[in-house]
């Protein structure tokens, strides 16, 4: 079995549009939400903050915890575990370079996004849009207990909600 791929993700909205980024993924140019990988000593909400900011130039500030979601790869079975957050745009820079990967930044309305649901990165992207705009939010307390998350990713998957 493959270890668990283990993210961060932020839904940023303004003006009734999300931000999304438009990103290469296994040779595909797909869109996501932005977000990555935890780095060492960061906390979940830190990780959300930068990604967004090396992915789009803008900076934000992470309030709620959307949820923990897990995906399962239908061909694969690699698993992807993502801790999504709400997060209110403080600044947007649009002089500053993208990670490498990233083609574009977008703001896009929700009808935009299911337009074009066939070339999201996985199913997690629209099912957090949908939890989001639901009001669903869980406790911050769910992984405080759990740091640092990349040693205790078996007790994250446990309160996953499965996508």
């Amino acid at each position: 079995m493959q270890p668990t791929d283990l993210t961060v993700s932020a839904i940023v909205e303004h003006d009734g549009k999300y931000l999304m980024v438009e990103e290469l993924a296994s040779g595909a140019v797909v869109l996501n939400t932005p977000g990555g990988h935890l780095e060492t000593g960061e906390s979940p909400e830190e990780a959300a903050i930068r990604e967004v900011l090396e992915e789009t130039g803008c900076d934000v500030a992470c309030s709620e915890l959307i949820g923990v979601y897990l995906w399962i790869h239908p061909q694969t079975r690699q698993q992807f575990l993502r801790i999504v957050y709400v997060a209110s745009l403080l600044n947007d820079d649009e002089s500053r370079p993208l990670d490498d990967g990233i083609i574009a930044k977008r703001w896009l309305s929700r009808a935009d996004i299911e337009r074009r649901c066939r070339s999201l990165r996985s199913p997690i992207v629209l099912r957090c849009l949908r939890d989001f705009e639901a009001g669903r939010r869980q406790s911050d307390a769910l992984l405080s207990g759990m740091l640092p998350l990349q040693h205790n990713v078996h007790a994250v998957l446990a309160s996953a909600n499965l996508v």
